[in-house]
């Protein structure tokens, strides 16, 4: 079993738990910083082991273009090559190979691409995208799937969920015989990745599909994109009437400190979003009380950092109106100060959720933070 609880929450459905892989083990509930490229933007490996950030996603796709798996591998694979002694997950890239610059067309067995780097055509079986995260060797890597937007008609959802399965179906199959003489616990983790837009009925075919297969953990994709978040949330709740609660869950793309809260709540378990760092780069940031926009006129001569309760290292060393100076300069290490005090937030809350749920105070202390982020 490579996934543990240890505690619920007595008012809502949060939970921590313990992930065990092969790199080691974290504790739930934790956010991953995105480090696409095996880099979050403007920060070093060293800065995330600083703030806390024990695991990070990067993408199997665009890493298997640049700078290729085999040169991955050759280094020993990802961990060694970026530096990262936390649990590295991948993504299958999915996401960005239905992007509609690279998206070709997809079949029953696959998906026809655009290098974005060179404009050579380029197709990808769920087979190979597994050989690819192997090669890769991350601790957690996700099936290939078919991620609809939000204005996709119910009809092209539907494809997208059937294929969806289908893919996973032979994910699980070919992953299971890369890995077929390694030991268990030395063995890549694989989610299968639960679609369906915003329709519950989509939502449950594809999550009772892919419960059939028996992945370790499952991951729901295709939210965070423009819905409400009252359905967001729906389709959470769908998901997790029908999950196990011992299968660990994996929200992806939330990083609202105000959905990561909510999402908790309701029993998952793990997250990742480019958000905060954004946020952080246009001058929105996180405190204890809400969000500062840092480049608004009045902390030109501010002489207080961004979070007297806050501490991270932006927080302990800079003011306001450095940081303030620094991000209307467009300077690098504006960019790296408050994307590290971003990222460290919300390494916090994960922190402070999982104390809260022990304690058997989260449920008021998601209230009060709530009303600190809801807009």
């Amino acid at each position: 079993m490579i996934f543990k609880i240890l505690a619920k929450d007595k008012k809502t459905q949060a939970r921590t738990g313990i992930l065990k892989t092969k790199s080691g083990e974290i504790e739930t509930p934790f956010f991953m910083p995105v480090a696409t490229k095996t880099a979050v933007k403007y920060l070093s490996s060293k800065d995330l082991e600083d703030m806390g950030a024990k695991a990070i996603i990067s993408n199997a796709f665009i890493l298997s273009l640049k700078p290729g798996t085999n040169i991955i591998k050759k280094m020993g694979g990802i961990k060694k090559f970026m530096n990262y002694n936390g649990i590295n997950f991948t993504d299958s890239g999915g996401f960005q190979m239905y992007s509609p610059s690279l998206y070709l067309g997809s079949k029953e067995n696959g998906v026809m691409f655009r290098n974005p780097f060179n404009g050579e055509k380029l197709f990808i079986t769920p087979e190979e995208d597994m050989k690819i995260q192997l090669d890769i060797d991350s601790d957690v890597a996700m099936c290939l799937d078919t991620m609809p937007l939000i204005e996709h008609s119910k009809k092209s959802i539907i494809d997208a969920v059937n294929k969806t399965t289908a893919w996973a179906e032979k994910c699980k199959i070919h992953h299971e015989k890369l890995q077929k003489n390694i030991p268990e616990e030395k063995r890549q983790i694989l989610f299968g990745i639960i679609q369906g837009g915003i329709h519950p009925d989509l939502r449950e075919k594809s999550a009772k599909e892919l419960l059939k297969l028996n992945f370790k953990g499952y991951s729901i994709g295709g939210l965070a994109l423009g819905e409400p978040k009252k359905d967001e949330y729906k389709m959470v709740k769908i998901v997790k009437s029908i999950i196990p609660e011992e299968k660990p869950i994996y929200l992806m793309g939330i990083g609202n400190p105000s959905e990561l809260l909510e999402a908790i709540s309701l029993g998952v378990d793990m997250f990742d979003s480019r958000f905060p760092t954004q946020n952080a780069r246009h001058g929105t940031l996180f405190t204890k009380k809400g969000y500062m926009r840092v480049i608004n006129s009045k902390y030109k001569t501010d002489s207080k950092p961004i979070d007297p309760e806050c501490e991270c290292f932006t927080c302990k060393n800079h003011t306001k109106a450095f940081i303030h100076h620094m991000i209307k300069m467009d300077e690098g290490n504006g960019m790296r100060l408050v994307t590290y005090h971003n990222l460290y937030f919300l390494q916090w809350l994960m922190k402070e959720s999982r104390s809260q749920i022990k304690n058997g105070t989260f449920s008021k202390f998601k209230k009060q933070m709530q009303t600190y982020f809801e807009r």
